[in-house]
């Protein structure tokens, strides 16, 4: 990995995968991401095309209110239900839908941030750099990111060295 220029003209997508980062705030620091921050951080002056955070509906649906708070954060939201299996058994991924829509945006952008620890996302790493040319950045908190991924990324920031202005106690 190397650290990347960044330059005020770079077209940008932020790509959140709201589960993955949810859970690693929570486990490892009984506390919520401040995504605000995250994508303020992620632009980091430069020209923002889209922000989409992919989330994952509830029976309950309690988790509405952070889909709104994101909403007015300037993130698109993508919501997909919770797959619950006979055996209770629960599944809630974005993998594959985050990692389509980093592909067909990336003819649009020069860099792709992906707010992600999971080491899933390395082989889409790799081939949006190599197949589209584009600059991939990651964000995550290095406790519980994938070294792979971080390898493969062209930059990583990581949250954990900020705690108290990304982290909502």
């Amino acid at each position: 990995m190397t650290s990347t220029v960044k330059h005020k003209d770079q077209r940008i997508g932020v790509l959140v995968d709201a589960q993955n980062m949810y859970h690693s705030a929570r486990n490892l620091y009984k506390a919520k991401v401040n995504f605000k921050e995250v994508l303020k951080s992620a632009v980091a002056g430069r020209r923002l095309i889209r922000a989409i955070a992919y989330v994952i509906r509830t029976e309950s649906g309690e988790e509405q209110v952070f889909f709104e708070a994101l909403s007015k954060q300037g993130f698109e939201i993508k919501e997909k239900d919770l797959q619950i299996f006979i055996g209770g058994m629960k599944k809630a991924d974005w993998d594959v839908g985050l990692s389509v829509d980093a592909i067909k945006l990336a003819n649009k952008l020069d860099v792709i941030v992906l707010v992600t620890g999971d080491g899933d996302f390395e082989p889409l790493v790799e081939y949006l750099k190599t197949n589209k040319g584009c600059l991939v950045e990651v964000i995550a908190f290095g406790e519980s990111a994938s070294h792979k991924l971080i390898e493969a990324a062209d930059d990583f920031t990581d949250l954990s060295r900020v705690k108290s202005k990304f982290l909502i106690k």
